[in-house]
This record gives C-alpha cells, structure tokens and sequence, in this order.
C-alpha cells in the first residue's frame, strides 16, 4: 500500500471493505463457468481435445482479472477513459494490417497474434463503453437541439470502433455495440425524439440489408452460381461491406429451402436437432451424439453453439438452469446499476448489463433457429480466452461500482 501512496493511487484501492462485497453475480459466475468446462470437455471428447484445459486457464486468469477491476474503483477510469479509448482503436486498426492481424475461417482477420492470440473486438467493446459513460457523464442531455454536440460527438467515437470491426469483418461484435450504447442514451434524458428517429433509421438500414441479400439470391441464381462454392461472386456488385457468408447466414434464416442443408445451412439445423432431442432430462452427460458424431462440427459446438450440447445432454432442465443463472448475473446487474452512486457508475453497470444480455439473447436465440447465425458466444460458457477475460473484467466493473456505492 506505501507504494500505491507514492503512486497517489492509494484512494482507489479499499482493501478492508470486503463487507461491501456483491456476492450473487461472482456465485452464479462460479457456476456458469463450471458448467462451460464440463460441456466444452463433453463437446471435444470425440476429438480427444483439450480445450477445457485451456478455458480453466482462461476462467483463472479471469478470476484475477475480476479481483483486480473490482478492488480498484471504477472512478478512476473516467480519468482514463480517452486513453483507453485510444488504445482499443489503435488495437482495431492493426488487426486490419497484413502480417499483423491474423485470419481465421472465412477470410475474417480478427485475430492479433503475439504468441498468444487475441481479439481486438473485445477490447473495443470495453473502450467504447468507457467513452460513452465518459462522455455522458460529462454532458447535460435534453432536447435533441440542445444535444446536438454530445450526439455528433458520440455518433463519432462509436461510430470510428464500430466500422474498423465491420471491416474485419464481425459483424456480430459490431452489432453487439449499438444496443448497448442506446440503453446508455435512453437512461441519460435524451429526447424521445432521438430514440424515433433512430428506430426509422434501424428500420432503413434492416430494409437495404434485406434489399442486397434479395438482388444477391437473384444474382447467384441468374447466373447458376452456387451459394457455397462461388462465395465472394456478389461482393464486388454491391456497395455494402457485407460478405457473401454473410449473405448466406441471412438467407439460410429467411428462405432455408434456397441454401443447401448440407453445407450453408448445416449447423442451425444440426443445432435444432441437437436442442430439440433433450427432451426434459436430456441424454446424459458425455452421451450427446450431435456432437460426439460430428453432425455439430467440432469447430462450434465447444465455443458458438455451446448451448446446443447443453441442451442435448442435459434438456429443458439444464437449459433452463443456465438461462436462469445467466438471468440472475443480469438481474443484478441492474439492480446496482440502480445502486449506483453516480452517472458514471451508473452507465457503467447499465453499459454491462446490457452487453451482456445482447450475448446472452442472440447466442441462445441463433442455436434455436430465431436469428441468424452470429459468431455471438455464450458470456462464460463458450470457449475463447479474450472473450471469458473481457466478461470477467466488465463483470469487474460492476462489482466496483456495488463496492464504491457508499463512498462520498
């Protein structure tokens, strides 16, 4: 402590207030992440591998990563919000350069690898929350005249992060972003007027998405072009920086009987097949054939569709078990949301939870054949090192900002 004195940090640190503890999300956090290994070890067993080892790894990395956010208080990061900022879009525009950021599956380059291998996205998901609820905090909303700068302002820090991902492209994580930042708006007295005018535009964009996946199945067809063969065909006809997978994952969701089901479409039907044999008890633990045949590639059944082996091997009852468990991490979240001293710690448990939910909806809601497939993982359960240490450390914040509530 004499040296976080020296460093005038020591005001942020309160290591005698474990009383003020949140102890529900760290519980259901606990569980959620057990759960994960067990599945992702059941998923992989056919294969023999060892990717649970890895998410153990990764969840107690997390844990660190979660202990250290939460006894630091979150007031300091309005401090440092800007260079946080900075940070995550320098990390977006290298992951674009060749050489530097890596490509996995599809040609996305989302990947930096520095010996260890990260996502920049996640990264950026945090970095946009902060200058949100920095900025935010930092201005008076009204009407939607009076709050033309911070709007313009705001359109530009999120919109900079929310294109350099589309390029990637992961279009899922950009996606990600926007509900978010909206709840942060809709809480900070912004004319409803905005919120009108966004929900036409929302409409406008859904509607010209719609439009370029309707010329592109008219063009594959016209031309006897093959939608899983010919991807990238379209691309260079259309102005919208979509992808030809992109396209397929849309039109396999809005007209399944125009994509071949053994290729495009394979993993939402293997996924409906997977969740819809559980029955109620489901197959047993390690016994679920989806996977273990590899009718669920093994490539997404440990990370993406997670879910599905759930599902299968433990039915109703253990799907319903982890959408409570995950309920209960978003419950609370808003509940210290609403607990929250100020603006600031108030965005920022909202900006979470929200995140999270959006995860959390899209995930299970793709596996059941709701929406489109999204590469969206499951917070604490799906495989992946950067996602499970960006969950644990925005999980962090809010468990800082319940701690930090009291303090004047």
């Amino acid at each position: 402590m004499k040296l976080l004195r020296n460093l005038g940090l020591a005001s942020f640190f309160k290591l005698t207030t474990r009383e003020r503890f949140d102890r529900i999300t760290p519980a259901c956090i606990l569980l959620l992440g057990l759960i994960g290994v067990f599945f992702i070890y059941s998923a992989q067993m056919a294969r023999d591998g060892s990717q649970w080892k890895s998410q153990l790894v990764y969840l107690g990395l997390g844990s660190l990563i979660y202990l250290g956010t939460a006894l630091l208080d979150y007031r300091i990061w309005l401090r440092y919000a800007h260079w946080v900022y900075l940070a995550g879009l320098i990390l977006l525009v290298l992951v674009l350069i060749p050489g530097i950021g890596t490509t996995h599956g599809m040609g996305a380059r989302r990947w930096i690898d520095v010996g260890v291998a990260f996502q920049p996205s996640e990264f950026a998901k945090i970095a946009v929350l902060f200058i949100t609820a920095s900025i935010l905090t930092g201005s008076k909303l009204g009407s939607v005249a009076d709050s033309l700068q911070v709007l313009l302002k705001l359109a530009l820090a999120v919109g900079i992060p929310m294109l350099l991902i589309i390029l990637e492209p992961d279009l899922g994580s950009a996606l990600a972003i926007a509900p978010m930042v909206f709840a942060m708006l809709f809480v900070s007295n912004l004319s409803m007027r905005f919120f009108t005018g966004a929900l036409g535009i929302f409409a406008l964009v859904v509607g010209v998405v719609a439009l370029d996946v309707w010329r592109y199945s008219n063009y594959m067809e016209e031309n006897n072009l093959s939608f899983s063969r010919d991807r990238g065909a379209y691309e260079k006809h259309s102005l919208l920086p979509l992808k030809d997978y992109q396209r397929n994952r849309i039109l396999d969701f809005a007209q399944p009987e125009k994509i071949d089901p053994m290729g495009i479409g394979w993993n939402s039907r293997q996924s409906l097949i997977s969740v819809g044999s559980g029955g109620l008890a489901g197959k047993g633990w390690t016994e679920g054939t989806q996977a273990k045949l590899g009718y669920l590639p093994p490539a997404v059944a440990h990370n993406d569709f997670i879910f599905s082996v759930i599902a299968e091997e433990k039915g109703f009852l253990g799907s319903i078990t982890v959408v409570g468990l995950l309920g209960v991490v978003l419950w609370n979240g808003l509940r210290i949301a609403g607990l929250a001293r100020d603006r600031f710690g108030a965005l920022l448990a909202l900006g979470v939870t929200v995140l999270m939910a959006v995860h959390v909806f899209v995930n299970i809601a793709m596996t059941i054949g709701l929406m489109p497939v999204k590469g969206i993982p499951l917070p604490f359960i799906s495989y992946g090192g950067t996602f499970v240490l960006s969950c644990c450390l925005l999980q962090g914040l809010v468990q800082s900002v319940y701690r930090f509530r009291r303090d004047t």
